[in-house]
């Protein structure tokens, strides 16, 4: 399904950016810089979400798994409720932070249809 393609996609493509430059990731979301050891935490954090897309790329766009939609959903819920907590905590909040607690909103409610659907 296209949906699914869109998050795997973007997935990759925020798994690429966090690959390469953690800290301007950080500075984006939390507003702060990390150090040494977050730098190596985010390239591993990096590392994983290109590989749930990868997982989660379907092998044509009119097919996907029942696994690549659960495992983009999951990601998405947790990440949603994470960052909605640290918007309302203002504990760390950056420029993108509320667009991407939209991001994965709308992403995990559109899973969730898609889930439903497929799911008897």
């Amino acid at each position: 399904m296209r949906l699914v393609a869109a998050a795997a996609a973007l997935e990759a493509l925020t798994g690429l950016v966090l690959a390469i430059s953690p800290s301007f990731v950080a500075w984006l979301l939390f507003g702060a810089r990390l150090d040494a050891p977050g730098e190596a935490v985010g390239r591993v954090a990096g590392f994983a979400l290109l590989s749930l897309a990868l997982a989660c790329w379907p092998a044509n766009v009119t097919t996907t798994t029942a696994a690549s939609t659960r495992g983009l959903f999951l990601y998405n819920v947790l990440a949603a409720i994470f960052f909605l907590y640290l918007g309302l905590s203002h504990a760390l909040v950056g420029v993108i932070l509320w667009p991407a607690v939209a991001v994965h909103g709308i992403l995990s409610v559109l899973l969730a249809r898609l889930l439903a659907v497929k799911t008897p």
